[in-house]
């Protein structure tokens, strides 16, 4: 059977993924392998940067077009593996190496799906592959950067593991710097304006305040102080205390609210790194979840941010592998759930056509 060639096709390739180093920004020599696969396939690729694309063989302007997405850069292997990380030893079910879980599993799975549409005539819309670079730094010369190279699209789906069920929605990021500003002195006198202990109120606003909006998707807001830095020395009343604060933001409320928010309550000047990697939802009714539904699969709210923040059009996150085990020592991704994969976006994409 066709999705039995596939399923070990597409192994095969999470196993020369795995044993290629693809650092984020270093993913040249996987981009080289993908393409290459796809070409074996009877594919027409495209290279941009380290992202590789492609388009359905009987594409058609005239149709939407719907986007399958992941990334095939990984982290870089933390200190606790037990065994190498770029060694796709396959056991006891599953297979195990970095970036096997997050995304690989997702990518090769989507890879196929792909392959197995590609040749289709008469679809009623088009199916663009992207294999893109730079997501686990949301690095500006991956999605972001090839989005300007495709044609239109319509929705997509993101390759992320989520036991192939379906993010609908996920909380952005907004990271912002903080500086309570003081006034230096002698620690040994009543000298000075004891920056330290400014920025302590405000980090306890930040710890206690609690936004109205709940999302019945995301939940609530949530604010957590991770860095800070202060002082010179023992004896000197510090002037300055910086400190940052990550924000995972549900999909009521845009970012200028939230600062608005934020300015209103503290005294610290407030400087945020980035407003890129906003929330993001599809509606529950669009044909996608809709076709998601038809063959079984639940949907729900995602804590954690992806790709999806970037694109400009509806999409859904959804992949094998369990986004549990990403970043973790001695990744890995059960076979099966591969094969699932496969199986199920094919589905998808059927009902989707229908």
């Amino acid at each position: 059977m066709q999705t039995d060639k596939l399923y070990i096709d597409s192994l095969n390739l999470l196993k020369q993924l795995i044993a290629t180093p693809s650092f984020s920004k270093e993913e040249e020599n996987t981009a080289a392998i993908i393409e290459s696969f796809l070409q074996s396939a009877g594919v027409t690729t495209n290279r941009f940067l380290n992202n590789v694309w492609a388009v359905n063989r009987w594409f058609d302007q005239t149709k939407p077009t719907i986007l399958l997405n992941s990334h095939h850069d990984t982290v870089r292997p933390n200190k606790a593996y037990t065994c190498d990380p770029f060694s796709p030893i396959e056991k006891e079910g599953k297979l195990f190496g970095l970036g096997s879980n997050d995304a690989g599993g997702c990518l090769v799975s989507l890879v196929a799906t792909f392959i197995h549409f590609y040749d289709k005539e008469n679809l009623p819309f088009n199916v663009v592959l992207a294999a893109t670079a730079e997501e686990e730094i949301s690095g500006s010369n991956g999605i972001e950067a090839l989005l300007s190279q495709l044609p239109r699209v319509d929705a997509g789906i993101v390759g992320e593991p989520t036991l192939m069920n379906m993010a609908v929605a996920e909380k952005g990021l907004l990271v912002i710097d903080c500086i309570a500003f003081g006034k230096a002195g002698h620690a040994a006198r009543e000298e000075g304006d004891n920056a330290i202990y400014k920025a302590l109120k405000d980090i306890e606003w930040f710890r206690t305040y609690k936004f109205d909006k709940v999302s019945g998707l995301l939940g609530p807001m949530k604010m957590t102080v991770t860095i800070i830095n202060s002082g010179s020395q023992h004896n000197v009343v510090p002037s300055q205390c910086a400190f940052t604060v990550d924000i995972r933001v549900n999909e009521l409320y845009s970012f200028e609210e939230v600062l608005n928010i934020i300015r209103s309550n503290v005294e610290c000047e407030i400087k945020p790194r980035s407003t890129r990697l906003r929330s993001t939802s599809i509606a529950t009714d669009h044909p996608l979840v809709r076709a998601g539904l038809t063959i079984g699969r639940t949907y729900y709210g995602s804590p954690t941010t992806s790709d999806k923040a970037l694109m400009p059009f509806p999409a859904l996150k959804m992949g094998p592998g369990d986004s549990a085990r990403s970043h973790s020592a001695d990744e890995f991704i059960f076979v099966e759930e591969i094969r699932e994969g496969i199986g199920l976006y094919i589905k998808l994409l059927n009902n989707f056509l229908l």
